[in-house]
């Protein structure tokens, strides 16, 4: 059986960089067609891309000449399935436009992460929830990523959630500027600075994790029963999102019993081998300074969320520190996780 035709949405900008990148020469999928703007179409990528390319030394060989298209099922026949990098502007419309042309989309935008017959899939901590994808109408389905900042929190906090149950959380980010896209944060506003908001990222921390911890009833996804306060920093690191987490759990226990669970945390990828799958999901770094970005943020190709500095906390019960890669376990390699889990699991139809 031949591989998988799947498309980049959005390809030219710091997330489709990414898919591009981490696609060459995958096991499952093979890259057929690369959409972006209708300023960029009809033109080579390697064209457009001259000095836009960021993500790596150089662009794969694969894409450089491949023409870009319009991000419409018209001008991307034969593709299977699609990942979307694509502004939240236009995401929602072309998202669904796509399912409704039969076309499977793994979407990294925030536009249908509320919808309740669609899943914000985390490939290790929810993959039950797959099974809302037969309530929803169109002959494609949509599928979602997480907000790039609560990845790696809710990685943790499912291990917590299924042994002790939790009552609340407090969350506070120090996000990469990397996450803010390309060209992203103005060099005056974050050099030297931390800039203490980020527009609508306070509101996605609060709300995604409670249901990418959710169950499935009824064909929906009915989320987790616990609240979240979420402060939301951007600082001049180019990529990896640290944040702070104090979490009050339902029942006690122990930092070396959640070091055991952290430790052996695994899920339906891990099971499967699937190829982007990080052999340990959760990698707790005993020393008092980790995690770091600079020391950190590539464990596991960037796929392993990174822990450190658990403690009891005197307010709620415990805190510690999450460092994941904002554009590859929070974005492009997580959606090409799901797209892997999918395709396993058998929900993709090939044409």
């Amino acid at each position: 059986m031949g591989k998988v035709k799947v498309g980049v949405l959005g390809a030219t900008g710091s997330v489709g960089q990414r898919f591009i990148q981490l696609l060459e020469n995958h096991e499952y999928f093979e890259v057929v067609a690369l959409g972006a703007s209708d300023k960029s179409a009809g033109n080579l990528y390697k064209d457009v891309m001259k000095s836009r390319w960021k993500v790596s030394s150089k662009i794969p060989d694969y894409a450089a000449n491949m023409k870009i298209t319009r991000c419409t099922p018209k001008e991307t026949p034969g593709v299977d399935l699609v990942f979307s990098g694509l502004d939240s502007d236009v995401a929602g419309e072309v998202e669904t436009e796509y399912a409704q042309a039969g076309v499977m989309v793994i979407s990294n935008s925030k536009n249908h992460r509320t919808d309740k017959d669609v899943p914000i899939l985390s490939a290790e901590v929810n993959s039950e929830q797959l099974k809302v994808l037969e309530a929803q109408k169109t002959k494609g389905k949509i599928i979602t990523n997480s907000n790039c900042t609560i990845m790696g929190v809710t990685i943790t906090l499912k291990p917590l959630l299924d042994a002790y149950g939790i009552e609340s959380v407090f969350i506070v980010s120090m996000q990469a500027i990397s996450g803010a896209g390309y060209p992203g944060v103005p060099s005056l506003d974050i050099l030297g600075n931390v800039v203490p908001h980020i527009g609508g990222e306070e509101e996605k921390v609060e709300m995604e994790p409670q249901k990418c911890l959710g169950k499935v009833s009824g064909g929906k996804i009915v989320p987790a029963n616990f609240k979240i306060s979420a402060h939301c920093n951007r600082v001049p690191v180019i990529d990896g999102h640290t944040v702070c987490v104090s979490v009050k759990l339902k029942k006690k226990t122990t930092v070396e019993k959640i070091k055991k669970l952290w430790a052996e945390f695994s899920g339906e990828p891990q099971k499967l081998k699937l190829p982007s799958a990080p052999l340990q999901v959760i990698d707790y770094r005993e020393e008092i300074d980790r995690p770091q970005p600079r020391l950190d943020l590539m464990n596991g190709n960037g796929m392993t969320t990174t822990v450190g500095r658990l403690r009891p906390d005197p307010l709620f019960d415990f805190k510690y520190v999450v460092l994941s890669h904002n554009t590859i376990r929070g974005a492009a390699g997580a959606a090409i996780l799901n797209a892997e889990l999918v395709y396993k699991k058998g929900y993709l139809r090939v044409k």
